[in-house]
Protein backbone atom coordinates (compact mmCIF):
# COMPACT_ATOMS: atom_id res chain seq x y z
CA UNK A 1 0.00 0.00 0.00
CA UNK A 2 1.82 3.17 -0.93
CA UNK A 3 2.22 5.80 2.37
CA UNK A 4 1.04 9.15 1.76
CA UNK A 5 4.20 11.49 2.82
CA UNK A 6 2.36 14.88 3.05
CA UNK A 7 -0.95 14.29 4.51
CA UNK A 8 -2.08 17.91 4.09
CA UNK A 9 -2.36 17.28 -0.12
CA UNK A 10 -5.71 15.63 1.10
CA UNK A 11 -6.77 17.14 4.42
CA UNK A 12 -6.30 20.30 5.90
CA UNK A 13 -8.21 22.42 8.83
CA UNK A 14 -8.56 26.18 8.49
CA UNK A 15 -9.67 28.37 10.42
CA UNK A 16 -10.67 32.10 10.33
CA UNK A 17 -12.58 34.97 11.77
CA UNK A 18 -15.10 36.46 10.10
CA UNK A 19 -15.63 40.16 8.98
CA UNK A 20 -19.12 40.82 7.34
CA UNK A 21 -17.41 41.30 3.91
CA UNK A 22 -19.14 39.87 0.52
CA UNK A 23 -17.62 37.36 -1.58
CA UNK A 24 -15.03 36.62 0.84
CA UNK A 25 -12.12 34.08 0.12
CA UNK A 26 -10.54 31.97 2.76
CA UNK A 27 -7.37 30.31 1.53
CA UNK A 28 -4.75 28.12 2.65
CA UNK A 29 -6.38 24.90 2.41
CA UNK A 30 -3.35 24.01 -0.05
CA UNK A 31 -5.73 22.32 -2.17
CA UNK A 32 -9.66 22.93 -3.92
CA UNK A 33 -11.42 20.68 -1.48
CA UNK A 34 -14.43 18.75 -2.66
CA UNK A 35 -15.49 18.40 1.19
CA UNK A 36 -15.52 21.42 3.36
CA UNK A 37 -17.19 21.09 7.44
CA UNK A 38 -17.86 24.67 8.73
CA UNK A 39 -18.45 25.42 12.62
CA UNK A 40 -18.07 28.50 14.43
CA UNK A 41 -16.00 27.64 17.45
CA UNK A 42 -17.23 30.83 19.85
CA UNK A 43 -20.93 31.08 19.41
CA UNK A 44 -23.93 28.71 20.51
CA UNK A 45 -26.73 27.98 18.05
CA UNK A 46 -24.69 28.35 15.02
CA UNK A 47 -25.21 24.97 13.21
CA UNK A 48 -22.42 22.31 11.93
CA UNK A 49 -22.43 23.46 7.75
CA UNK A 50 -21.32 20.73 5.58
CA UNK A 51 -20.68 21.39 1.71
CA UNK A 52 -19.44 19.32 -0.89
CA UNK A 53 -18.73 19.49 -5.09
CA UNK A 54 -20.96 16.50 -5.72
CA UNK A 55 -23.79 18.04 -4.28
CA UNK A 56 -22.48 21.13 -5.41
CA UNK A 57 -21.59 24.42 -2.63
CA UNK A 58 -23.99 26.29 -1.02
CA UNK A 59 -26.04 23.24 -0.41
CA UNK A 60 -25.71 22.58 3.21
CA UNK A 61 -26.40 19.86 5.76
CA UNK A 62 -25.89 19.86 9.50
CA UNK A 63 -24.18 17.23 11.07
CA UNK A 64 -26.08 18.22 14.50
CA UNK A 65 -29.08 18.51 12.87
CA UNK A 66 -32.04 15.81 10.70
CA UNK A 67 -32.98 18.94 8.88
CA UNK A 68 -33.61 18.25 4.89
CA UNK A 69 -30.75 19.95 2.87
CA UNK A 70 -31.05 23.42 2.71
CA UNK A 71 -30.06 25.95 -0.56
CA UNK A 72 -27.77 28.73 0.74
CA UNK A 73 -25.64 29.48 -2.24
CA UNK A 74 -25.99 33.17 -1.75
CA UNK A 75 -23.57 32.41 1.27
CA UNK A 76 -21.40 29.72 0.62
CA UNK A 77 -20.30 31.14 -2.84
CA UNK A 78 -17.87 28.39 -4.49
CA UNK A 79 -15.10 26.04 -3.80
CA UNK A 80 -11.87 27.79 -5.09
CA UNK A 81 -8.29 26.72 -5.90
CA UNK A 82 -6.54 27.13 -2.49
CA UNK A 83 -9.85 27.35 -0.23
CA UNK A 84 -13.61 28.34 -0.39
CA UNK A 85 -15.82 31.98 -0.69
CA UNK A 86 -18.23 32.90 1.32
CA UNK A 87 -20.39 36.37 2.08
CA UNK A 88 -22.49 37.36 5.15
CA UNK A 89 -26.22 37.85 5.05
CA UNK A 90 -27.59 39.08 7.56
CA UNK A 91 -29.95 36.92 9.77
CA UNK A 92 -28.84 33.18 8.27
CA UNK A 93 -26.22 31.46 8.20
CA UNK A 94 -23.63 33.35 10.16
CA UNK A 95 -20.74 31.75 7.90
CA UNK A 96 -18.87 35.25 7.92
CA UNK A 97 -20.37 37.30 11.23
CA UNK A 98 -17.66 39.55 12.27
CA UNK A 99 -17.62 38.26 15.92
CA UNK A 100 -17.36 34.80 15.00
CA UNK A 101 -14.10 32.36 14.94
CA UNK A 102 -14.61 29.38 12.54
CA UNK A 103 -12.84 26.06 12.21
CA UNK A 104 -12.89 24.60 8.74
CA UNK A 105 -12.21 21.25 8.07
CA UNK A 106 -10.93 20.41 4.33
CA UNK A 107 -10.84 17.27 2.31
CA UNK A 108 -9.69 16.54 -1.12
CA UNK A 109 -11.82 13.89 -3.44
CA UNK A 110 -10.52 14.13 -7.14
CA UNK A 111 -12.61 17.84 -7.88
CA UNK A 112 -14.92 16.11 -10.97
CA UNK A 113 -17.17 13.40 -10.94
CA UNK A 114 -17.81 10.16 -12.43
CA UNK A 115 -21.15 7.55 -13.09
CA UNK A 116 -20.73 4.34 -10.93
CA UNK A 117 -22.37 1.34 -11.89
CA UNK A 118 -20.64 -0.82 -9.91
CA UNK A 119 -23.83 -1.46 -7.27
CA UNK A 120 -27.30 -1.88 -8.19
CA UNK A 121 -28.23 1.36 -8.03
CA UNK A 122 -25.82 3.96 -10.46
CA UNK A 123 -24.18 6.71 -7.98
CA UNK A 124 -22.40 9.57 -8.79
CA UNK A 125 -18.71 9.74 -7.47
CA UNK A 126 -16.09 11.92 -6.84
CA UNK A 127 -13.22 9.35 -5.65
CA UNK A 128 -9.84 9.85 -4.31
CA UNK A 129 -8.05 6.83 -4.22
CA UNK A 130 -4.88 7.49 -3.34
CA UNK A 131 -6.34 9.46 0.13
CA UNK A 132 -9.16 6.54 0.26
CA UNK A 133 -11.70 9.25 0.77
CA UNK A 134 -15.61 9.31 -1.70
CA UNK A 135 -18.37 11.18 -1.82
CA UNK A 136 -21.25 9.76 -3.36
CA UNK A 137 -24.38 10.70 -4.71
CA UNK A 138 -27.65 8.17 -5.11
CA UNK A 139 -31.38 7.84 -5.29
CA UNK A 140 -32.82 4.86 -2.92
CA UNK A 141 -34.78 2.18 -3.78
CA UNK A 142 -36.46 1.22 -0.36
CA UNK A 143 -34.97 -2.48 -1.35
CA UNK A 144 -31.84 -3.95 -0.81
CA UNK A 145 -29.22 -2.67 -2.77
CA UNK A 146 -25.36 -2.18 -3.25
CA UNK A 147 -24.33 1.25 -4.30
CA UNK A 148 -20.68 1.76 -5.91
CA UNK A 149 -18.22 4.13 -3.89
CA UNK A 150 -14.91 4.35 -6.33
CA UNK A 151 -12.54 3.69 -3.65
CA UNK A 152 -10.68 0.36 -4.60
CA UNK A 153 -10.75 -0.80 -1.15
CA UNK A 154 -13.43 -1.29 0.95
CA UNK A 155 -14.40 1.48 3.63
CA UNK A 156 -13.75 1.41 7.22
CA UNK A 157 -16.18 4.40 8.16
CA UNK A 158 -19.09 5.44 5.89
CA UNK A 159 -21.28 8.37 6.70
CA UNK A 160 -24.89 8.97 5.31
CA UNK A 161 -27.68 11.45 5.37
CA UNK A 162 -30.62 11.46 3.11
CA UNK A 163 -31.02 14.76 1.66
CA UNK A 164 -35.19 15.10 0.72
CA UNK A 165 -36.40 14.22 3.71
CA UNK A 166 -35.50 15.64 7.53
CA UNK A 167 -33.82 12.46 8.83
CA UNK A 168 -30.86 10.90 11.16
CA UNK A 169 -27.04 10.50 9.72
CA UNK A 170 -26.49 7.05 9.92
CA UNK A 171 -22.82 5.62 10.43
CA UNK A 172 -21.03 2.05 9.43
CA UNK A 173 -17.73 2.04 11.45
CA UNK A 174 -16.06 -1.59 10.88
CA UNK A 175 -14.90 -1.79 14.15
CA UNK A 176 -18.96 -1.97 15.23
CA UNK A 177 -19.73 -4.59 12.24
CA UNK A 178 -22.69 -4.67 9.60
CA UNK A 179 -25.20 -5.00 11.42
CA UNK A 180 -24.88 -2.20 13.83
CA UNK A 181 -25.21 1.37 13.25
CA UNK A 182 -24.79 4.81 15.16
CA UNK A 183 -25.88 7.87 14.42
CA UNK A 184 -23.58 11.15 13.63
CA UNK A 185 -26.19 13.69 15.07
CA UNK A 186 -27.29 11.92 18.70
CA UNK A 187 -25.19 10.96 22.02
CA UNK A 188 -26.64 7.29 21.70
CA UNK A 189 -25.08 4.46 21.72
CA UNK A 190 -24.51 1.93 18.63
CA UNK A 191 -27.47 -0.32 17.87
CA UNK A 192 -28.25 -3.39 16.14
CA UNK A 193 -29.77 -3.17 12.57
CA UNK A 194 -30.06 -5.07 9.67
CA UNK A 195 -31.88 -1.82 7.82
CA UNK A 196 -29.02 -0.33 7.04
CA UNK A 197 -26.60 -2.21 5.38
CA UNK A 198 -27.85 -5.22 5.04
CA UNK A 199 -25.35 -7.31 7.39
CA UNK A 200 -23.11 -7.10 4.84
CA UNK A 201 -18.96 -5.10 5.18
CA UNK A 202 -18.66 -3.16 2.11
CA UNK A 203 -16.23 -4.54 -0.58
CA UNK A 204 -13.87 -2.77 -2.62
CA UNK A 205 -16.20 -1.45 -5.33
CA UNK A 206 -19.81 -1.26 -2.76
CA UNK A 207 -21.15 -0.86 0.13
CA UNK A 208 -24.92 -2.64 1.07
CA UNK A 209 -28.43 -0.97 1.83
CA UNK A 210 -31.24 -2.51 3.65
CA UNK A 211 -34.48 -1.15 3.48
CA UNK A 212 -34.38 1.56 6.10
CA UNK A 213 -35.81 4.76 4.19
CA UNK A 214 -32.92 7.09 6.49
CA UNK A 215 -30.42 5.26 3.94
CA UNK A 216 -32.31 4.37 1.25
CA UNK A 217 -35.92 5.82 0.93
CA UNK A 218 -37.61 5.17 -2.24
CA UNK A 219 -36.50 7.88 -5.29
CA UNK A 220 -35.40 10.22 -2.68
CA UNK A 221 -31.84 11.59 -2.83
CA UNK A 222 -28.84 10.98 -0.54
CA UNK A 223 -25.11 11.79 0.16
CA UNK A 224 -22.77 9.35 1.55
CA UNK A 225 -19.08 10.03 2.69
CA UNK A 226 -16.95 7.21 2.40
CA UNK A 227 -13.65 6.74 4.17
CA UNK A 228 -11.06 3.60 3.77
CA UNK A 229 -7.76 3.91 5.83
CA UNK A 230 -4.37 4.59 4.33
CA UNK A 231 -0.84 4.04 5.89
CA UNK A 232 0.57 7.36 6.61
CA UNK A 233 -2.72 9.61 6.35
CA UNK A 234 -5.97 7.90 8.05
CA UNK A 235 -7.12 5.35 10.63
CA UNK A 236 -10.14 4.39 11.65
CA UNK A 237 -10.31 2.38 15.05
CA UNK A 238 -11.40 1.16 18.56
CA UNK A 239 -10.37 0.82 22.34
CA UNK A 240 -11.19 0.63 25.59
CA UNK A 241 -11.42 3.18 27.96
CA UNK A 242 -9.32 2.39 31.15
CA UNK A 243 -10.76 5.07 33.74
CA UNK A 244 -7.25 6.76 34.45
CA UNK A 245 -5.37 9.95 33.83
CA UNK A 246 -2.72 8.28 32.16
CA UNK A 247 -5.55 7.04 29.58
CA UNK A 248 -5.41 4.75 26.84
CA UNK A 249 -2.95 4.89 23.88
CA UNK A 250 -4.48 4.82 20.37
CA UNK A 251 -1.46 3.80 17.70
CA UNK A 252 -2.52 5.25 13.90
CA UNK A 253 1.09 5.22 13.02
CA UNK A 254 1.06 9.26 12.47
CA UNK A 255 1.32 12.11 14.33
CA UNK A 256 -2.41 13.07 14.36
CA UNK A 257 -4.08 16.53 12.84
CA UNK A 258 -7.60 15.36 13.70
CA UNK A 259 -9.09 13.47 15.77
CA UNK A 260 -12.74 12.84 16.43
CA UNK A 261 -14.37 10.11 19.11
CA UNK A 262 -17.35 8.51 20.15
CA UNK A 263 -18.72 6.30 23.28
CA UNK A 264 -20.69 3.25 21.67
CA UNK A 265 -21.37 1.42 24.59
CA UNK A 266 -24.05 3.86 26.46
CA UNK A 267 -25.66 6.80 25.59
CA UNK A 268 -25.02 10.48 27.24
CA UNK A 269 -21.66 11.41 25.50
CA UNK A 270 -21.28 13.06 21.84
CA UNK A 271 -18.56 13.05 19.10
CA UNK A 272 -15.41 15.16 20.22
CA UNK A 273 -13.87 16.78 17.67
CA UNK A 274 -10.05 18.03 18.31
CA UNK A 275 -7.15 19.01 15.86
CA UNK A 276 -3.70 20.61 15.68
CA UNK A 277 -4.89 24.14 14.63
CA UNK A 278 -6.92 25.19 17.48
CA UNK A 279 -4.77 23.69 20.20
CA UNK A 280 -0.94 23.69 18.39
CA UNK A 281 0.56 22.02 21.30
CA UNK A 282 -0.26 19.30 24.11
CA UNK A 283 -2.62 19.10 25.63
CA UNK A 284 -5.27 19.16 22.55
CA UNK A 285 -7.83 21.08 25.20
CA UNK A 286 -9.98 22.72 22.42
CA UNK A 287 -13.11 20.77 21.34
CA UNK A 288 -16.29 20.86 18.90
CA UNK A 289 -18.82 18.56 19.16
CA UNK A 290 -20.54 16.95 15.49
CA UNK A 291 -23.79 16.64 17.22
CA UNK A 292 -24.66 19.56 18.91
CA UNK A 293 -24.92 23.50 18.01
CA UNK A 294 -22.88 24.10 21.49
CA UNK A 295 -19.45 26.64 21.40
CA UNK A 296 -16.28 25.48 21.34
CA UNK A 297 -15.81 23.65 24.83
CA UNK A 298 -12.69 24.01 26.68
CA UNK A 299 -11.35 20.64 28.78
CA UNK A 300 -8.81 20.28 31.08
CA UNK A 301 -6.14 17.98 32.38
CA UNK A 302 -8.22 15.13 33.88
CA UNK A 303 -11.24 15.88 31.76
CA UNK A 304 -11.65 14.59 28.36
CA UNK A 305 -8.61 16.11 26.82
CA UNK A 306 -5.96 14.54 24.73
CA UNK A 307 -2.67 14.74 23.80
CA UNK A 308 -1.67 13.99 20.09
CA UNK A 309 1.78 12.68 19.66
CA UNK A 310 3.86 10.75 17.19
CA UNK A 311 2.39 7.58 16.79
CA UNK A 312 -0.83 8.07 17.84
CA UNK A 313 -2.79 9.93 20.35
CA UNK A 314 -3.58 9.66 23.78
CA UNK A 315 -5.88 10.32 26.08
CA UNK A 316 -5.79 12.50 29.11
CA UNK A 317 -8.20 12.45 32.10
CA UNK A 318 -11.40 9.87 32.82
CA UNK A 319 -13.60 11.61 31.27
CA UNK A 320 -16.69 9.28 30.40
CA UNK A 321 -16.76 10.91 26.86
CA UNK A 322 -13.65 9.45 25.62
CA UNK A 323 -11.68 7.45 28.56
CA UNK A 324 -14.45 5.88 31.02
CA UNK A 325 -13.17 2.27 32.52
CA UNK A 326 -14.32 -0.59 30.20
CA UNK A 327 -16.15 1.98 27.80
CA UNK A 328 -16.03 1.43 24.31
CA UNK A 329 -15.26 4.10 21.92
CA UNK A 330 -14.59 4.16 18.10
CA UNK A 331 -12.48 7.04 16.15
CA UNK A 332 -11.10 8.59 13.07
CA UNK A 333 -8.23 10.08 12.61
CA UNK A 334 -6.09 11.65 10.05
CA UNK A 335 -2.60 12.92 9.91
CA UNK A 336 -0.50 15.53 10.51
CA UNK A 337 2.82 13.59 9.82
CA UNK A 338 3.60 10.23 8.78
CA UNK A 339 5.62 8.42 11.42
CA UNK A 340 8.23 8.20 9.24
CA UNK A 341 7.71 8.76 5.10
CA UNK A 342 10.31 7.93 2.06
CA UNK A 343 11.32 11.79 2.36
CA UNK A 344 12.70 10.88 5.59
CA UNK A 345 11.29 13.57 7.60
CA UNK A 346 10.47 11.59 11.14
CA UNK A 347 6.94 13.02 12.97
CA UNK A 348 8.29 14.27 16.62
CA UNK A 349 5.78 14.87 18.90
CA UNK A 350 4.38 18.24 20.03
Amino acid sequence: MAQINKPTDYFNTVLYTGDDSSNRGITGVGFQPDLVWNKTRNQLNFNHYIFDSVRGAGKIISSNLTNAEADYTSEFLSLDSDGFSVTQNAGSLGINWSSGNYANWCWLASNTTASNTDGSITSTVSANTTSGFSIVSYTGTGANATVGHGLGVAPKMIIVKRLETADNWEVYHESLGNGTAIRLNLSDASFSTSGRWNNTSPTSSVFSLGTATVINASGEDLIAYCFAEKKGFSKFGSYTGNGNNDGAFIYTGFKPAWVMIKRTNTSGEGWHIYDNKRNTFNLVTQILYANTNGAEGTGSAGGDVIDMLSQGFKCRGTHGAINGSGNTYIYMAFAESPLVGTNNIPATAR
